[in-house]
């Protein structure tokens, strides 16, 4: 199973409900480790991170040429509730015998984490390679005590790397249409009605319906967008399927045509299904970003300094890409000849920079905002299809 949401969900608590998009393949957790005799005299560096989200070829080169060669433990969980579940016991027993150096964290979680003071700021100028981190996920990180953006405030964690929302669709379906999607405006095409898979969330349907009306994901005034409930309810009529965990199999099947997801879930997808292309709206997408966030009761040792470094190293950045089929923020301000034509000719992996530049990530509402987007997700939601 998959799951797309990053985000919390309009209509779920902001607790462990919260869904996010993982590609659950294998054991729930592994240990990725450099473990050998005597190897408790080396000095170690524990990380939780997201299933398949450390290469373990980037495991084994950090640990070959740091000397003494480290430890690097990576212990992987599923889903990034399970990781947000950690930082809240550890704050709860800060002894626990095996609290991680660092964890990941999705952009998303971000506010909850630095709100409930699950998380400690990060500082950012003990790395070398920090500024060549792009300055948009410079300042995402960059928040006061609330978890708002803010110029001003303290950067709270590390972009490791990043992926967007894309549309899947079956070309088999397509070729006898003799068209294939482009933009968000093609999911409201006839041909598709009753045919599309959507995530069961409110900020990822509401916001590319605005995406198709010209405006931001992140539009908090929803009653002063014109034609947005009609828009909204137009859609409704395209959706086979609302899922946040399987939205990828009616795809498989042949029952849905279409499907919005994480191209996280997507890129693994399309070594094994030749009938599935994928393309990044032209008008702009949703971005997510997973980040290196320290426990609040967490010590910043000369380790976390080299990981967080090697990370950001432009000659670690496509390796990484590449192996964890999401990009490092480093590429984004690489030059393309600099790039594995793999990386350069993906554009998934690597977006023109017009459509980069008209994508936005998922910032962090008011409740006046959240108010306004339940609102209009469950009038959407009754809307008898006719």
């Amino acid at each position: 199973m998959v799951s797309l949401v990053r985000s919390v969900n309009i209509e779920k608590s902001t607790s462990d409900k919260v869904k996010r998009r993982s590609l659950l393949l294998g054991a729930a957790t592994l240990t990725l480790s450099q473990l050998a005799a005597g190897c408790d005299s080396k000095p170690t560096l524990k990380i939780r991170s997201l299933k398949n989200a450390v290469p373990a070829q980037l495991v084994s080169k950090f640990s070959r040429e740091l000397k003494p060669s480290p430890v690097l433990q990576v212990t992987q969980s599923w889903q990034l509730q399970e990781l947000f579940a950690l930082l809240q016991d550890w704050k709860r027993l800060p002894e626990t015998k095996n609290q991680a150096d660092l964890v990941m964290l999705g952009d998303y979680w971000l506010t909850l984490a630095i709100r409930q003071k699950l998380i400690q700021p990060i500082e950012a100028a003990k790395f070398s390679n920090w500024s060549k981190l792009p300055e948009r996920w410079r300042k995402l990180v960059t928040r006061n005590e609330q978890g708002l953006l803010d110029a001003k405030g303290k950067v709270w964690g590390v972009p490791y790397r990043w992926g967007n929302t894309v549309i899947a669709y079956r070309t088999d379906k397509f070729k006898a249409l003799g068209w294939t999607p482009k933009d968000w405006s093609d999911l409201w095409r006839e041909e598709l009605r009753d045919r599309i898979s959507l995530p069961d969330n409110a900020r990822e349907v509401i916001g590319l319906t605005l995406k198709k009306l010209g405006k931001s994901y992140n539009t908090q005034q929803l009653d002063k967008v014109p034609n947005l409930k009609k828009e909204l309810t137009k859609l409704h009529q395209q959706v086979k399927v609302y899922s946040s965990d399987s939205y990828l199999q009616p795809l498989i099947l042949g029952d849905t045509w279409l499907a919005i997801g994480s191209s996280g879930d997507v890129l693994p997808l399309l070594q094994t299904q030749k009938d599935i292309a994928v393309v990044i709206p032209v008008s702009g997408t949703a971005l997510w970003t997973d980040l290196w966030v320290e426990p609040a009761s967490g010590n910043q040792g000369p380790l976390v300094e080299q990981w967080i470094d090697f990370c950001l190293q432009p000659a670690i950045a496509p390796q990484l890409s590449l192996l964890g089929k999401a990009s490092s923020p480093i590429i984004v301000g690489m030059k393309p000849e600099n790039l594995p034509a793999d990386v350069r000719t993906n554009p998934v992996l690597f977006p023109d920079a017009k459509i980069l530049d008209q994508s936005e990530f998922l910032l962090p509402f008011g409740d006046a905002g959240i108010a306004q987007y339940r609102s209009h997700w469950q009038e959407m939601r009754q809307v008898v299809k006719s």
